[in-house]
């Protein structure tokens, strides 16, 4: 058997449905995949995961992010670090929230109700609506 032979028969199967390609698809594709923001912290607070909308977003690289206190990238006060700043992430659900742009600015955002809701998951994953330009321009900012 070839070499070439033996790598397409270690290959996952071509899925025969679209369901079955949904089944198969890594869940960290799939985030990045999605043209909205998209926030994943730890308990304590350490930013996990960000997509590249959020990278756009605050114009910050995705590697400056990972692994960064998520209360740097709220604008919150010392106070709100660690566990208390995941919690205002999760409270602040469907309300809009200041974060940090690279250049010195405020980009406000509508947060989602966090996407993984069992008492142990150990993420907190919420998704954002950038409503900076709807606010400036005195428009109402809509729900999430």
């Amino acid at each position: 058997m070839s070499a070439e032979a033996d790598h397409e028969e270690r290959r996952r199967p071509i899925p025969e449905t679209p369901l079955g390609y949904l089944e198969q698809l890594p869940a960290l594709v799939l985030l990045e995949r999605l043209p909205v923001p998209v926030l994943a912290v730890e308990d304590d607070g350490t930013v996990v995961h960000v997509n590249s909308a959020f990278e756009r977003m605050l114009g910050r690289p995705v590697a400056s992010l990972r692994g960064r206190p998520v209360s740097e990238l709220l604008d919150l006060d010392e106070a709100s670090s660690g566990a208390a700043a995941v919690e205002h992430l999760r409270e602040s659900a469907t309300t809009p929230v200041d974060l940090a742009h690279q250049d010195g600015s405020r980009v406000r955002a509508l947060v989602s109700r966090p996407i993984l809701r069992r008492q142990d998951d150990p993420v907190t994953l919420v998704c954002f609506h950038d409503v900076t330009e709807q606010l400036w321009n005195g428009g109402r900012a809509p729900g999430f």
